[in-house]
């Protein structure tokens, strides 16, 4: 399933073999509810585990951050390990900010 955007930002959910991948970029808000809510079910319908991909986010509003907070509560509540790559400090500092970046677990990958 692949839910993409035509606006300033999209999610994106890629079905891989080992991980569902959900990949977001640029603005992520409000706007964006729908393809979250797609992204969302596509990645919990799966017994894998899933990985969050934020590289390329820009911005990030409440919207945004209840979006991961809820992906990772509702995927730990089925069992799935659930992961936030490599957030840019947009990301980090807001979700630090309202108190969320110990519910969220962030790993780092090394730069290639």
């Amino acid at each position: 399933m692949t839910v993409t955007s035509t606006r300033g930002g999209g999610i994106d959910l890629v079905r891989g073999s080992d991980a569902s991948v959900v990949e977001m970029w640029g603005e992520i808000d409000a706007a964006l509810r729908a393809e979250a809510g797609m992204a969302l079910a596509g990645a919990l319908e799966r017994d894998l585990p899933v990985v969050v991909d934020a590289t390329r986010v820009e911005f990030i509003d409440s919207a945004g951050v209840a979006f991961l907070v809820q992906l990772c509560a509702l995927g730990r509540d089925e069992g799935l390990a659930v992961s936030l790559r490599n957030p840019p400090s947009v990301v980090s500092e807001v979700l630090h900010l309202v108190g969320c970046d110990s519910v969220i677990c962030s790993e780092r990958l090394p730069a290639a």
